[in-house]
């Protein structure tokens, strides 16, 4: 595969233009193009953001109380089992975007398309364009989020009672969409076409399930094994993460959720990259 070496950048600025600022300009063109292509591309988007978490919440805080099967019992403790599912949904909903936002994509552009060749091509590192999949992911993953909160003000049979804890959510918020992002891109540069049914049938649904997406992280107190093992589980920072800026529940510590969450952006991300440029240059 043809690509540009970082080092002939220097040859392709403009005079009178930085090498720093071409490749911004460069950077915020990649950018500006996945976000033109998610507008023209609604349709599809939208569907595969809503429906998960639609069907999720309609039927663990519509149809179980409705049908007399509330989890957490009934009254009260329905209520409080709703209002922390949907802390759940949201990180599960900016997980699932992370890896469809960008690892789906790599492994079409590697493999099918070949469109990977085009974006190389253009007058920035080969790092910041793998870094441009990480922040378009991300991007992704906050309109996910949001999306998320009407559907938990309308949906639920019983009342989701949100505390907002706004300095939380804010930066916690989009450090969780960073590090999904990140993960994404780590997986798009792994696998290829041929393995993506191992990654969600063996990576994807594991994460998912064991994500304390629907019980928080200090209810399996009483399977220690089982807590202590979960914490290498991503999701779980991010479920815990939005449940303790969106709820009143106890939750894991922030001093633990903050660097962790952190230290697996970098670690992502730094695993991503390498990979991606593995893959472009060989």
């Amino acid at each position: 595969m043809s690509t540009i070496d970082d080092s002939a950048l220097s040859g392709l600025v403009p005079e009178g233009r930085s090498t720093g600022r071409a490749s911004l300009v460069a950077f915020n063109a990649l950018l500006a193009r996945d976000l033109h292509v998610l507008r023209k591309s609604l349709a599809e988007f939208l569907p595969r953001t809503i429906l998960q978490p639609l069907l999720l919440v309609f039927v663990f805080a519509y149809v179980f109380p409705q049908i007399g099967q509330a989890i957490g019992g009934s009254g009260s403790g329905s209520s409080a089992f709703s209002t922390m599912l949907v802390a759940g949904v949201i990180a599960l909903a900016v997980l699932f975007q992370g890896i469809q936002a960008v690892a789906l994509p790599l492994v079409t552009e590697f493999g099918i398309t070949r469109e990977i060749e085009d974006r190389v091509l253009a007058p920035l590192p080969i790092d910041l364009v793998a870094g441009e999949k990480i922040v378009s992911g991300a991007l992704q993953g906050v309109f996910a989020a949001i999306i998320v909160f009407p559907i938990a003000y309308f949906v639920p049979a019983t009342p989701v009672d949100l505390q907002f804890h706004w300095w939380i959510l804010l930066t916690l918020g989009p450090l969780a969409c960073l590090m999904c992002a990140a993960l994404g891109l780590m997986f798009g540069t792994v696998f290829n076409p041929r393995t993506i049914p191992l990654l969600f049938g063996v990576v994807v649904l594991p994460i998912t399930f064991l994500g304390c997406i629907y019980y928080p992280w200090a209810a399996l107190a009483p399977i220690e094994w089982l807590q202590v093992l979960v914490l290498l589980n991503p999701l779980v920072y991010v479920s815990e993460g939005f449940r303790a800026a969106l709820t009143g529940t106890p939750t894991m510590s922030l001093w633990a959720i903050y660097p962790v969450l952190i230290g697996l952006t970098v670690l992502f991300g730094a695993i991503g990259m390498r990979k991606f440029r593995s893959r472009v240059i060989s």
